[in-house]
């Protein structure tokens, strides 16, 4: 998607964890190890933005207790304790002067819960995939996708590559911003 923006002469800073893939040429990287530290990146980004995707979650949890060294074996049992990351997207403000983009990877009933995330993160559209299906999203070169607006209207992307899906999704994402932001102004 941010390099689909790039593509459109678009501005891109892209706030990113720890991944592998480099950033697209022309995009301003931001780097996050820890949750704490996107929730930070983006909570200075969008300071300055017009459009703010947010298409990849950070971890619903974390560990409660970060140690500096390594945790050894041992031959008894150990248990984890997690505590609930912060919601970048639910912590954003809920009256704004730019335009919200949340994602949702489903496996089961995923307008429902796309339509509820909408609701309850306060974005202005929710993109959703059926993450069930090995055929598209997570481990494929291709998507498909259905977008939710504020409004109660959806808009499904066919089967396509994630690259021909994500120049549609700026192209969309982009036209209703226009809309959205006109009206708050």
């Amino acid at each position: 998607i941010a390099a689909a923006a790039i593509e459109a002469n678009h501005e891109v800073v892209l706030i990113s964890g720890p991944v592998n893939p480099s950033p697209p040429a022309g995009a301003k990287l931001v780097r996050a190890i820890t949750s704490d530290e996107m929730h930070d990146a983006v909570q200075a980004a969008v300071r300055d933005c017009d459009v703010l995707v947010m298409c990849a979650a950070v971890s619903d949890y974390k560990p409660a207790r970060v140690t500096e060294q390594k945790i050894k074996k041992r031959d008894k049992k150990f248990s984890l304790e997690l505590i609930p990351a912060r919601d970048i997207l639910k912590s954003l403000p809920r009256s704004r002067n730019f335009f919200v983009v949340g994602f949702a990877a489903e496996t089961n009933d995923m307008e429902e819960h796309a339509r509820a995330k909408l609701a309850t993160k306060n974005c202005d559209m929710m993109v959703a995939n059926d993450v069930s299906d090995p055929n598209i999203g997570m481990e494929s070169d291709e998507n498909a996708v259905t977008i939710f607006s504020r409004g109660g209207e959806s808009e499904k992307i066919s089967r396509a590559s994630k690259k021909m899906i994500a120049r549609q999704l700026v192209k969309i994402f982009c036209a209703n911003a226009k809309k959205v932001l006109t009206k708050k102004f």
